[in-house]
């Protein structure tokens, strides 16, 4: 680990720095670590400057860490300006800390252009961070305009997506009933997908997300009459060995009866 000693600023600071930008992430971690070890607010700015450009993800979370140590006074109104930084990666990191930090009052800091911005990664710390800072009466209001985002992205932004709605708890449920019935079978499905796991938070998210698609694209009723005649194949299917079976034990049993009598 990086040495700390604050009696000797200047110079420490450069080590620091330089140790914060090695080429081995392992150097970097243990450096972080270092530092949250010894919080001291003359790392504030390093600390900030890193994590808009850390590539390594477990370095990033130590950063958070380590702005996590400081007096909120000092580091807060730091990171706030993050918020509006022009890089992805400082404003998604930025919103990481806020959550780690976890003060309330942060709150009215997560506008609505960050919950719909069109960096994917940056859209998915800002729902993970409003769901934790969200105050208990303005719940419902964020669960109507997290539903707006239904249907986009890729396989892990829904995910993230839904694991922020099921967050909030049943608050969500009407919101999700008004998306389900979406002319978008995307937004549709989505909507149904989350409230299944909403219902049962074990639900697999891939098999919940294939049922939904498929209630969607049968509607509700010829989707349950098409699982029930499933349901009643593979009933017939599995019951047909059941009839061999007599057969089969009865010979077996006759080759045992000859086996004694010999």
């Amino acid at each position: 680990m990086v040495p700390i000693n604050t009696t000797d600023v200047t110079p420490q600071n450069t080590r620091v720095t330089n140790a914060l930008g090695a080429e081995d992430s392992s150097v970097r971690l243990q450096t972080a670590l270092a530092v949250g070890s010894n919080p001291d607010p003359v790392f504030l700015e390093m600390l900030v400057e890193r994590c808009a450009v850390e590539p390594d993800f477990f370095v990033r979370d130590m950063l958070s860490w380590a702005l996590t140590r400081l007096p909120p006074e000092i580091s807060l109104p730091r990171i706030r300006q993050e918020l509006a930084a022009e890089p992805t990666q400082a404003r998604s990191q930025a919103l990481h800390t806020l959550s780690k930090i976890g003060d309330k009052s942060t709150w009215v800091w997560i506008t609505r252009d960050m919950l719909r911005d069109a960096d994917d990664e940056v859209a998915r710390t800002a729902w993970r961070v409003a769901v934790v800072l969200v105050p208990e009466d303005e719940e419902k209001d964020l669960a109507d305009e997290l539903v707006l985002q239904l249907g986009r992205g890729d396989r892990n932004v829904q995910l993230s997506l839904s694991r922020a709605l099921v967050d909030l708890g049943d608050v969500i449920k009407p919101a999700l009933e008004r998306a389900a019935g979406s002319s978008d079978p995307a937004v549709a499905a989505h909507a149904r997908v989350t409230e299944l796991l909403r219902q049962n938070p074990e639900t697999g998210f891939d098999a919940a997300l294939d049922e939904a698609k498929r209630v969607v694209a049968l509607g509700p009723e010829q989707a349950a009459a098409a699982a029930a005649a499933s349901a009643g194949t593979e009933t017939s299917e599995t019951a047909e060995p059941a009839e061999t079976t007599e057969p089969m034990e009865a010979a077996k049993a006759a080759e045992a009866s000859e086996g004694v009598d010999c």
